[in-house]
């Protein structure tokens, strides 16, 4: 099969086509053909060596990016519980340090688990932009635990993370205040939000001016950081979609009267119902499949180029 990958770090042109034997499908296990997958942050993260302590020792070179796939099942394990059946379209979330190596591959081995159909009427390039970014989303707000008629403030409302945070929390029955810059307000407002505010230095006191007594919460999906405490009321909470140690985190430390919740998406692996939940939403138009641009696998390295350069609205998807 033909894989993309990196035997040594750095800049995009790192990234290769490599030819790797199909792996064979376990029990308990579904093996997909890729026709899809989709460029996060992680991938970057992965191509510059950022996860090189949680690869060397558990994969050998190429390193595999990817988070995102999307295609047909191609083969079942024996004694592999599951509803899908060979032929069928699906989706997962893939992590890139597990054995199955990560999605940039037109074969992946996977745990039934991380499986499900695809949206009805999505194509692979749609269904692959939901499955990590909608998880983390999930994960933020079910972390958060907040209660409908609550207030949330979403940093980079018009990002994938931040797209699927206003939306989710709208399905959840919140009240969301989201930032946008200005070419992206009209994006931001038919995703969901109930107010916007400029993006920027000042977000907080902007937010806090719309809100006086505070948000509940806030996800901070453009990685905003200690500027963002001003927006939150006492005993209220911010959910980090980015860890610390990552390049562009600043460590928001210990704080007295505001909790920090860190969102490992990885947590969701395994979790089917909630990869099936954000499938049922997008059927019913509740979320939505941005892509950005599509890419053939070869010109990976072009695609990170473009992801880096930022201003992305949508996903950039590869295609095998």
């Amino acid at each position: 099969m033909k894989a993309v990958g990196v035997f040594h770090y750095g800049e995009p042109d790192v990234l290769e086509v490599v030819d790797l034997p199909i792996p064979e499908v376990g029990p308990g296990q579904i093996r997909l053909r890729v026709h899809a997958a989709a460029v996060n942050p992680s991938d970057v993260l992965l191509r510059m060596g950022y996860t090189d302590q949680m690869l060397a020792g558990r994969l050998t070179p190429p390193y595999r990016p990817g988070m995102d796939a999307a295609g047909v099942v191609d083969a079942i394990g024996p004694d592999t519980v599951t509803g899908l059946r060979v032929g069928d379209r699906v989706m997962a979330m893939v992590i890139p340090i597990d054995p199955s190596g990560g999605a940039y591959a037109e074969y992946l081995v996977l745990d039934a688990r991380q499986v499900v159909r695809a949206p009805a009427g999505s194509t692979h390039v749609e269904a692959a932009t939901l499955p990590m970014n909608g998880l983390t989303a999930r994960r933020a707000l079910d972390v958060l635990g907040l209660t409908p008629g609550d207030w949330i403030a979403v940093t980079g409302a018009a990002g994938a993370v931040g797209g699927y945070a206003v939306q989710l929390a709208k399905a959840d029955g919140l009240r969301v205040v989201a930032d946008a810059a200005p070419a992206d307000e009209e994006l931001v407002r038919a995703l969901g939000a109930d107010l916007v505010v400029d993006r920027g230095p000042g977000v907080a006191q902007r937010i806090r001016e719309l809100i006086p007594g505070g948000v509940e919460a806030v996800v901070d999906a453009a990685i905003i950081g200690p500027e963002v405490l001003e927006a939150v009321r006492a005993g209220g909470q911010i959910a980090l979609v980015r860890s610390d140690g990552e390049p562009g985190v600043t460590p928001l430390g210990q704080q007295e009267n505001v909790t920090i919740q860190n969102i490992f998406v990885p947590e969701y692996r395994y979790a089917n119902d909630k990869l099936d939940a954000l499938r049922a939403l997008a059927e019913e138009g509740r979320i939505s499949l941005r892509v950005a641009e599509e890419f053939p696998a070869h010109r990976a390295a072009a695609a990170h180029r473009r992801f880096e350069a930022g201003g992305v609205r949508g996903r950039l998807v590869l295609t095998f």
